[in-house]
């Protein structure tokens, strides 16, 4: 009996000093119920920051965040309100508010919910002057556009999904992100760091001033700026010539690799995915065939046509299958197996004359002289050269620029012809490459990263959209980089000079960018389309000798390149080069143009 009651003492004792010891470690050592304590009279409020602005490389405000306030809730802190009063206040109907309020208690009763967004600032004002106990108002900013351009390339921002909240720790729910275009690419820099505000509350959830006047807040850095290399005026320019058509017009400065204008048409007006109709107009967008959420400019695969032909002509003379002064005759086409058929112009012609006048039967001599190359070894093996030429000058890959979405285009390689053929073809066989038609795949990006490859004689800077960024002193050192071709300099003279002849003399397929004293230098192509009329594109640079600015512009279904796409490029440089137009008749008939595009209309 003795060692029983000392077993049962002792266990009274432990149990003694377990429980003063718990009580100790939660009076003196725990703080979490302190904190919970708090958390009853103090509110901790995330403060969002403003997204930094987007300008133009003239200063031109192109983007900026305006005010806007989330309505919040507290459901078990909601007192009796009058419903109509706030719905009409917060712009919503009182079934909606009720609708969002029940939503919320079901998610929590204890924490806040967001019952309506992007209130504007009037409708804040309104509601700090009511008394609605349980809710409260938190800043936020939302994106308004002063010029109504350029949607696909500033592109839009959007409410984060789970996925991102459990990819990146900065994103809560009820959270913005960029979603394309520059909202995405330079989403770290436009975003900003979040801040904490931390207020005293009474038991109704009124906000009665700052916890220990501020000292516990954290304030909220915003958003950096960014100036595009973007020309605002050239950019409204390039939108109206290009209304009623679906293309895309690119221009970039040789000299900087910097994209002065990125038009994909249709476009949309970037206010429109801003906003509480955002879902709706989302949606109608999405719907639309002609799609204009399609950014044509860096995600169309299109065959480049006969703006090919100098990139043929280039690694042929590097190579020396063929010189500048060679010719070949051409009566209608070529004739050679099944054969390409080509327009009248003046025969036999040289390299320069076979640009000028776009030749194809003098651009197949040249392929298959390239092709059958007894130095390659075989067709196979000089397919592979013929590859890495064009690697080097930005095609089947990506161009690594700062634009969301860029695609490779495509460039086919023996492996595709030995699966196509059964490994039986030879240079007749794809014969259709030598004028950029066939298997090949080209972005307008590519394209007028072409002309500027060109322009320079043949190396490029990385296309970019970005010119500065606030607060640092360059941008990525990879736009800086020269990136030299297989071709070397001194090659190139021969292609330029046919460009300039194409738009200058008589016979040349580009006379219709002719503008006194610019010197432009183009090359036209008609792209084949076995869906409906041929694609117009024309590539362009000037002046010749001092080159500022490179173009390419792509029409969907618009026939001859000289006719439609070379007053547009000729127009977009003529505004750039002299800031003025001298031609308003030619932008009076472009615009006027109209290109049918069959699936939309088949759709309509």
């Amino acid at each position: 009996m003795n060692n029983r009651a000392k077993i049962i003492s002792l266990a009274v004792v432990a149990a003694f000093a377990i429980l003063v010891l718990r009580l100790f470690y939660i009076q003196v050592i725990d703080s979490s119920y302190k904190y919970d304590a708090q958390n009853n009279v103090l509110r901790r409020e995330v403060q969002h920051p403003p997204r930094g602005e987007v300008y133009d490389r003239n200063g031109e405000l192109l983007v900026r965040s305006i005010a806007s306030y989330d309505l919040m809730a507290i459901p078990r802190d909601v007192k009796e309100f009058d419903t109509l009063t706030l719905a009409r206040i917060a712009g919503v109907t009182p079934e909606k508010l009720k609708q969002e309020l029940a939503k919320a208690a079901n998610y929590s009763r204890r924490r806040p919910s967001v019952i309506v967004k992007q209130m504007s600032l009037e409708s804040k004002l309104l509601f700090d002057e009511g008394d609605f106990s349980g809710f409260y108002t938190v800043y936020r900013t939302m994106r308004s556009y002063p010029r109504k351009i350029a949607g696909n390339l500033l592109g839009y921002i959007s409410e984060v999904d789970a996925a991102t909240i459990e990819r990146d720790d900065y994103y809560q729910t009820g959270d913005y992100r960029g979603m394309s275009g520059i909202e995405l690419t330079y989403e770290d820099v436009l975003r900003g760091e979040k801040g904490i505000s931390v207020s005293v509350v009474d038991v109704h959830g009124i906000t009665k001033g700052p916890y220990m006047d501020g000292a516990a807040d954290i304030r909220a850095v915003p958003g950096k700026a960014i100036t595009t290399s973007l020309d605002a005026r050239l950019q409204e320019l390039g939108e109206e010539l290009m209304e009623g058509k679906v293309g895309s017009i690119i221009a970039i400065e040789p000299s900087t690799g910097e994209i002065l204008v990125m038009v994909s048409s249709p476009g949309y007006d970037p206010d429109e995915l801003v906003g509480r109709d955002r879902g709706n107009n989302y949606m109608k967008l999405l719907g639309n065939p002609r799609r204009p959420l399609f950014n044509r400019g860096v995600m169309s695969r299109y065959p480049p046509g006969s703006t090919f032909k100098v990139v043929n002509g280039l690694m042929a003379l590097q190579e020396g299958s063929v010189t500048g002064n060679q010719k070949y005759p051409c009566h209608g086409g070529y004739t050679v197996g099944r054969g390409l058929k080509c327009h009248n112009h003046f025969s036999p012609v040289n390299m320069r004359q076979a640009v000028q006048t776009s030749c194809n039967t003098y651009f197949c001599y040249v392929f298959r002289d390239f092709i059958d190359n007894q130095k390659f070894g075989d067709p196979k093996q000089a397919l592979d050269v013929w590859n890495e030429y064009l690697y080097s000058f930005g095609f089947g890959r990506s161009l690594d620029s700062d634009l969301s979405g860029e695609l490779s285009g495509y460039v086919p390689t023996r492996e595709y012809y030995d699966k196509a053929y059964h490994k039986r073809w030879n240079s007749l066989t794809i014969l259709s490459l030598s004028i950029g038609q066939g298997e090949l795949g080209c972005t307008p990006l590519q394209m007028a990263n072409l002309a500027t490859i060109i322009a320079n004689r043949g190396y490029y800077y990385t296309p970019h959209i970005v010119k500065r960024i606030e607060g640092r002193d360059s941008i990525d050192s990879r736009f800086y980089e020269r990136h030299r071709t297989m071709v070397e300099s001194r090659h190139f003279d021969v292609i330029v000079d046919g460009m300039y002849d194409a738009v200058h003399k008589t016979g040349g397929t580009g006379w219709r960018a002719y503008v006194p004293g610019l010197d432009i230098c183009g090359k036209t192509g008609t792209a084949e389309n076995p869906h409906g009329a041929d694609h117009s594109t024309f590539m362009c640079f000037a002046p010749k000798d001092d080159p500022k600015i490179a173009v390419s512009v792509y029409v969907e279904h618009g026939g001859f390149g000289g006719s439609v796409a070379a007053p547009i490029a000729s127009l977009i440089i003529e505004q750039y080069l002299t800031d003025t137009i001298t031609r308003p008749e030619m932008v009076d008939a472009v615009k006027q143009t109209t290109i049918p595009y069959p699936y939309y209309d088949r759709q309509k």
